[in-house]
């Protein structure tokens, strides 16, 4: 769901593999009590209709509202309500990859899409735009742009060729960031896939057009083929040592199935027997560890995250409230947590540890889950002040929301007041009070 106000909620619904099979409108959060029922209605039958096992909403505009609205329905605990970043989203839905896969709808639909996708696998849908378009960091436009774009296509290359990828669901533009391809020979492997049917082992990638011997010999270790001919083909075990764990499992008594599934099996084998010329003894502990785990993605296990409920805008922040949050960006004085209330809070980079820490980066990443405590909210200014500290000092601390704490009555000084001092830190600025103190060192 990509959540609106005034034009609705534009929902789809993807099948496993991410096909597009069914897109509507909900006016679920700006409508009237019949269109909010009708939308009601018309999200528990797609629900039931197409067997649904997830929800994703993206985290712009009206998606607390949005959320609030899907758990009112009191779905089956079995099917999680997940908020997504949708950051970049709006660029995927007016690019060339978009209209390519989408050329009969509107952008509004392919955004909600790449919002599902995104759910569903981050990597695979992330690479489909410019790095640059999440949001990287602080001085993003400040540095050379083409040293820029270099590094993070590095660190994307790096990632995927880690993950691995799964060539028979892979899109040519994921496919095009694995070591030894490119965009041209991306595409000619989807169209061979296309053509031909599912791949059914990596053997089969030497019939792509001009894939040739370096390439494959480049590219086949981070390709998996799930269900391969080759028990290996769905691990980062590379053909090119398929002989090599054969002969294990044969001096071991087994068969290379059984070598992966037994592990007393593995633990017989004697690793320096097998060291020569071509294979050094890094390179076979390498390939015995992913006997153990052939296949397995090296990502952490999803945690479902939700935000605290009731709590969907600046106003209803109290001081003292602690509230579980999600780093959206890292500076060099603090980092950004988005609590759910559609304004990030910032946590300084003073307030990030009960110790003392030079650069925010040591301690938090973006995308972290984090637990915070609110210590100020200034709604006339749009700001929130936030804590890590596990003990929070809340003395001297207030908001200027006018219904907090015993100040709210108080009335403000006009101008000049006799215990007003020039430079002085004055006691309702937590932040001049700081920078007085730092000063005084």
């Amino acid at each position: 769901i990509d959540p609106g106000f005034r034009t609705g909620c534009k929902t789809v619904v993807l099948d496993r593999s991410g096909k597009l099979l069914h897109h509507t409108v909900l006016h679920a959060t700006a409508g009237s009590q019949n269109q909010a029922y009708e939308a009601a209605v018309e999200v528990t039958t797609l629900i039931k209709k197409h067997d649904i096992e997830a929800i994703a909403i993206g985290n712009g505009t009206a998606s607390r509202e949005t959320e609030a609205f899907i758990k009112k329905l009191k779905l089956p605990s079995s099917i999680p309500v997940v908020m997504v970043n949708e950051s970049g989203a709006s660029i995927y839905s007016a690019s060339d990859a978009a209209r390519e896969e989408f050329p009969n709808e509107d952008v509004t639909v392919r955004g909600a899409v790449s919002i599902g996708r995104r759910l569903m696998d981050p990597l695979a849908e992330l690479v489909k735009i410019d790095a640059k378009a999440i949001g990287v960091g602080q001085y993003q436009h400040d540095v050379d742009q083409r040293a820029l774009k270099a590094s993070l296509d590095d660190s994307v290359i790096s990632c995927v060729n880690a993950v691995g990828v799964e060539i028979n669901t892979a899109s040519k533009q994921l496919l095009s960031y694995v070591s030894g391809l490119n965009a041209s020979l991306a595409e000619n492997i989807v169209a061979w896939r296309n053509e031909n049917g599912a791949f059914t082992s990596r053997e089969q990638l030497k019939k792509v057009p001009r894939l040739g011997e370096k390439a494959f010999e480049q590219a086949a270790g981070f390709l998996r083929v799930r269900g391969g001919a080759h028990p290996l083909d769905s691990s980062a075990v590379h053909p090119e040592r398929y002989p090599l764990v054969e002969k294990m499992a044969a001096d071991a008594g087994c068969t290379v199935e059984e070598l992966l599934t037994n592990e007393s099996a593995r633990k017989k084998i004697d690793l320096q027997k097998y060291v020569d010329d071509q294979v050094g003894l890094p390179t076979l502990k390498d390939i015995v560890a992913e006997l153990a785990k052939p296949g397995r993605d090296p990502r952490k296990q999803f945690e479902l995250f939700s935000f605290v409920e009731g709590v969907e805008k600046p106003s209803d922040l109290q001081i003292g409230m602690k509230l579980p949050g999600i780093v959206t960006n890292v500076t060099a004085f603090g980092a950004f947590v988005d609590v759910g209330v559609h304004q990030d809070g910032l946590v300084h980079v003073s307030q990030l540890a009960d110790h003392f820490i030079r650069d925010a980066s040591e301690v938090v990443k973006v995308g972290q889950k984090v637990q915070v405590t609110v210590v100020e909210v200034d709604l006339k200014r749009n700001r929130i002040a936030l804590s890590m500290k596990s003990k929070v000092d809340l003395d001297n601390r207030r908001s200027e929301s006018g219904d907090r704490g015993p100040q709210q009555n108080r009335p403000r000084p006009q101008g000049r007041t006799p215990d007003f001092k020039p430079g002085a830190a004055q006691n309702n600025d937590w932040f001049s009070q700081a920078l007085q103190n730092a000063k005084k060192k």
